[in-house]
């Protein structure tokens, strides 16, 4: 199943990705009694409908149902605005996950050895369609990075890798945007440091959705595609299967540190072919394949970047510089 949030004259609501349509749930139910009354009220935005999932999952499943059979709540996917599925309490980041983006950058002393962490919150959240804010004054040099995104569905703390796929409610796609001159310094010997916090955290840093796609659904998480575009180039291919820590090692890596809950989401990293590794300056060094187009420069106005993963679908958002 998908899920989404989509825009309506009473504000945001939750659907479910159809096909072409998507099924307004509240809609549905209000046609075809599909909730009890008391599970009614947990509809009333994504973090709930997880957090409660065991409870509503039968109402979306017959609304879904009802919608194909009689059209109750079904609306065209094109007529509507389609806002970020949710907005995460916390995202746990994890960079330097995939050893061909590791080859074609300055790393840090961690890279490749233990997972990268940094964190953004749901205020650098955006959804699909929305501007991604260019603000010169922050950074010159922005860049994005196709990733893929584990929604937490189930709360645990030192959670064993092999039970970790169990607090997994789904997955959908995060754009990891950086503003690489204030992530990369150079010391005067030549040699690279990080800081990750003005580098990542900042509004619109973090472009999600279009979709969740429940854990069920989509399968195996280390089996995907992974790809992005820039105004019609591709700039990164490649599968989950490359990936340094798996999913299931991330969520117990994560776990160690804070106790995991519904609605916080992880996002795993991201493959080669970043602006970045066409800087030499901050110690780039391009190393795609796959009929990958290096970046002739950083992300600028008007830009329209493509983010897609397999069985989620595409996040596309624009560059708008503000002045």
């Amino acid at each position: 199943m998908k899920i989404v949030n989509f825009q309506s004259q009473s504000g945001s609501r939750v659907g479910v990705l159809d096909g072409d349509f998507v099924v307004d749930v509240l809609a549905a139910h209000q046609i075809s009694s599909t909730f009890s009354p008391e599970n009614v009220v947990l509809l009333g935005n994504t973090i709930s409908v997880i957090e409660h999932w065991h409870a509503l999952r039968t109402g979306f499943e017959q609304a879904v149902k009802n919608s194909q059979l009689n059209g109750a709540g079904r609306l065209n996917s094109k007529d509507l605005r389609l806002l970020a599925p949710m907005i995460p309490s916390s995202i746990l980041c994890s960079g330097s996950n995939y050893l061909s983006h590791n080859a074609e950058k300055a790393n840090a002393d961690i890279s490749g050895k233990e997972p990268e962490f940094f964190i953004k919150t749901g205020d650098c959240v955006v959804g699909p369609g929305a501007d991604i804010v260019l603000d010169q004054i922050l950074t010159q040099k922005l860049d994005g990075e196709v990733e893929l995104a584990v929604v937490i569905g189930k709360s645990g703390r030192h959670i064993p890798k092999e039970k970790a796929l169990e607090h997994v409610f789904g997955y959908t796609i995060v754009n990891d945007v950086t503003a690489r001159d204030r992530q990369v310094r150079k010391r005067p010997d030549g040699s690279f440091w990080y800081e990750l916090g003005r580098g990542k955290f900042f509004d619109s840093s973090a472009p999600l959705g279009p979709c969740i796609t429940t854990a069920d659904e989509l399968g195996n998480p280390q089996d995907l595609m992974v790809r992005s575009w820039v105004n019609g180039e591709l700039r990164q291919i490649s599968s989950t299967s490359q990936m340094i820590w798996s999913v299931a090692q991330l969520v117990h890596f994560f776990s160690v540190n804070v106790t995991l809950r519904p609605g916080m989401v992880i996002i795993t990293g991201t493959p080669s072919g970043t602006a970045w590794s066409t800087d030499a300056e901050l110690g780039g060094k391009w190393s795609g394949t796959d009929g990958m187009v290096p970046a002739t420069g950083y992300l600028k106005d008007g830009d329209r970047i493509i983010c897609e993963i397999d069985r989620i679908g595409r996040l596309e958002n624009s560059v708008k510089e503000i002045r």
